[in-house]
């Protein structure tokens, strides 16, 4: 059973409760649990708010216990993947500007993202790439491989965040952001739900205004491990749905946490991908809803736009219901080996999302002398525009567009 969550930062291995698995998932042997919680004595105590968080496993009944505390929310553990972008390789630019950093107005703005700390939770990042010349990036694992980036996604979506132009060719939105946050919760196994709320955490904790993810829970894989492991078809899904439902919950009440913690002087908004499971040029077309955590009630969640001749349009691939929308198909960024990569999705879409938050969140600390997240998304929602033809299902309130 897991013990009492106070004051137990789920930060690394060391902290793990005993018996706990590796990161990439629950084992489906045992019901493998996360609880996060509030210490309010805490809050009296230090005029802070402090967020417990443990893991390990326990009894289905123990769970219901566990869930029933106040402020308390207890989740089986869910696997998580990449949201796979799809890999343009004859689509590298010529020396220039990437449409998507002139899509959001980037050049226009007089803001940089100078003084703006982003996190990226991803596959990792290859620090000594050129496009991170001059930026302190501060790396943490989660995944047990070890720092550093062997897939490429985590290194493409910190690039387009706040790269340095490379052999000629401008990438990234926000190139006065000095310090990343590359937070490895994917690794060659996937990660799970346990690590993102822990990678949450620490990027809060390290000062990160803005948290970008590209990845979701695999509801399907999950339903999978299950029936390899014996069950039947429908008792497997309505488990998974279970779990689902109490991901959601616990993910929700992370943001909650997460924002409310500006009084404190830490706090980040939480911009997520939609998801590239939907198939608007199949034979049979048809849309997915927003995948978790970008579902859940706080988070930012991010449509894929591409381009259509002089116009902009969905990405075939997009899911339906995302917040807002950002430059998704043929986007060109630093690639691992410090050359650039060409990729499309809303993985792609969603760091262009978070390097426009950087330049509003600059803009706030110059007119109110600190980034209130939720002044900072209603400026990133708020100032986004509509494109013509694209229906709010696809795109939410726009393409976000950088201050002038």
């Amino acid at each position: 059973m897991v013990s009492e969550p106070h004051h137990e930062a789920l930060i690394g291995d060391e902290h793990a409760t005993a018996g706990s698995k590796p990161r990439s998932g629950v084992e489906v042997d045992e019901r493998y649990y996360v609880v996060i919680d509030v210490d309010m004595d805490h809050l009296v105590d230090t005029g802070l708010p402090d967020l417990g968080m443990s893991r390990g496993p326990m009894t289905q009944s123990e769970a219901i216990i566990e869930r029933s505390r106040p402020g308390r929310f207890v989740a089986e553990t869910m696997p998580l993947k990449l949201i796979e972008p799809f890999d343009e390789p004859d689509a590298l630019p010529a020396a220039g500007v990437t449409w998507g950093v002139e899509a959001v107005g980037a050049l226009e703005s007089p803001m940089t993202g100078a003084g703006i700390t982003v996190a990226v939770l991803d596959t990792g990042i290859e620090p000594d790439h050129p496009a991170f010349a001059g930026i302190e990036v501060v790396e943490k694992d989660f995944t047990g491989e070890g720092n550093g980036d062997t897939h490429g996604h985590g290194t493409h979506c910190a690039g387009t965040i706040a790269g340095r132009d490379v052999d000629g060719t401008r990438f990234g939105v926000a190139q006065g952001v000095t310090r990343l946050l590359a937070g490895k919760v994917l690794g060659g196994e996937g990660g799970g739900t346990d690590t993102i709320a822990a990678a949450i955490q620490w990027a809060v904790d390290e000062g990160a205004h803005i948290i970008s993810m590209s990845l979701g829970i695999d509801f399907p894989g999950f339903v999978r491990r299950l029936q390899d492991a014996g069950w039947e078809v429908e008792p497997a899904t309505s488990r998974a749905l279970a779990a689902y439902r109490d991901n959601l919950r616990l993910l929700e009440a992370l943001a909650s946490f997460v924002t409310a913690s500006f009084e404190f002087g830490r706090s980040a908004i939480l911009v997520a991908a939609a998801g590239n499971e939907s198939e608007r040029a199949a034979p049979e077309p048809y849309t997915i809803d927003v995948a978790p955590p970008a579902a859940s009630l706080g988070f930012i969640s991010v449509a894929a736009l591409g381009q259509a001749g002089t116009d902009l349009e969905v990405a075939p691939f997009s899911n339906t219901g995302a917040t807002v929308a950002g430059p998704g198909v043929g986007v060109t960024s630093a690639g691992l080996g410090g050359g650039l990569r060409t990729m499309s999705g809303t993985s792609m879409a969603t760091p262009h999302v978070a390097g426009v938050a950087a330049l509003w969140a600059e803009r706030l600390v110059a007119e109110t002398g600190s980034v209130d997240p939720n002044l900072l998304s209603d400026r990133l929602v708020g100032n986004a525009v509509t494109v013509a033809g694209l229906a709010f299902a696809d795109g939410g309130a726009g393409l976000v567009r950088a201050p002038v």
